[in-house]
């Protein structure tokens, strides 16, 4: 291993708060030195990896993650956790930086000393997570956090990419924006582990009540994906603090009910869904930079638009360029 792995490494193993940035930075970069840097660092920091519960939390934007996540953060290090916060932001299209800064909108938090927050740019990844969260995930278990929370943007497909890196996975719902029980028709519920009713408080209180019965009736008619657990609906109030205690109650027996077994095969399938997500990633990054299918692209594009030629014959002409040999 390198010097400046080994002693990322290192630092990471001694908790060092600005190694782990430091470490999340170099695995974040694209830069082709960075690449075999990182894997070397990330090779070196595995074998204190997975002790951590792994939660995400995704919702729309303007239900309060930022919030909820801060009221139940300060709960947990007052517990005596320690806590690391991946916070993807939508992204800057010309720059790419994080645009919201959750250390900003967390700021409590973010001054405690066993916290320690990380915004990171969706940039163009499908889902509203970082491409390198996972291993952003992992550098924060070897730096000694017990409890890894991945908050998404909560657009797209963000809620089924969160679910294939967390062992719980939360889904906030937000009162009164009248969209009913719409997630049953995006599927969104059958991911969840744990739904929770945000903002039940004041005027919404009514109206939060509602919508959490609502959403107990319908979870009755659907099959749990896990035979051990039933997704459970909660409300809370992170303005109040109300209800807050009990989400995370609900994790904790989510844990317990899947038991070791079950959270050592729920990792497994996130294991191989990652490796066939970097296979595909890195194919992909492969064909575009080859020359034959740079020298074909931008024409076999504009014929596909034109109506020219179909998509599929212009996919088997490019393949070919990729293979080196004739369309099939």
């Amino acid at each position: 291993m390198s010097g400046h792995a080994a002693d990322l490494a290192a630092r990471l193993a001694a908790g060092d708060r600005q190694a782990l940035a430091r470490a999340i930075t170099l695995v974040e970069s694209t830069h082709p030195e960075h690449l075999a840097e990182a894997r070397r660092l990330l090779a070196a920091a595995l074998p204190r990896t997975g002790g951590a519960q792994r939660v995400g939390i995704s919702g729309a934007p303007g239900v309060g993650k930022s919030t909820f996540i801060e009221a139940l953060g300060l709960g947990l290090v007052g517990q005596g956790h320690r806590l690391a916060v991946l916070a993807v932001d939508p992204s800057s299209r010309r720059g790419g930086g994080a645009l919201l800064g959750d250390k900003t909108r967390m700021a409590g938090l973010a001054r405690d000393a066993r916290a320690f927050i990380r915004p990171s740019p969706a940039g163009e990844t499908l889902g509203g997570v970082a491409r390198r969260t996972r291993e952003a995930l992992l550098l924060c278990e070897a730096a000694g956090f017990d409890v890894v929370i991945v908050e998404t943007v909560g657009v797209g497909q963000s809620e089924t990419a969160v679910a294939e890196m967390v062992d719980s996975f939360v889904l906030l719902l937000a009162p009164g924006g009248g969209d009913g029980l719409q997630g049953l028709k995006r599927g969104i519920v059958e991911l969840a582990d744990i739904l929770v009713v945000t903002k039940a408080d004041g005027a919404l209180g009514p109206a939060a009540a509602r919508m959490r019965a609502d959403y107990v009736a319908a979870l009755r008619l659907l099959r749990p994906v896990d035979p051990a657990w039933s997704p459970r609906v909660l409300a809370c109030s992170a303005r109040t603090g109300e209800g807050v205690a009990a989400v995370w109650e609900a994790v904790r027996d989510h844990r317990r009910a899947l038991g070791p077994e079950g959270i050592a095969r729920r990792r497994a399938a996130q294991a191989r869904a990652w490796l066939w997500s970097e296979i595909d990633a890195a194919l992909k990054a492969a064909f575009r930079r080859h020359p034959g299918v740079r020298a074909r692209l931008e024409a076999l594009e504009a014929a596909v638009v034109a109506g020219e030629t179909t998509p599929d014959a212009a996919a088997a002409e490019l393949l070919a360029a990729f293979r080196g040999g004739d369309s099939a």
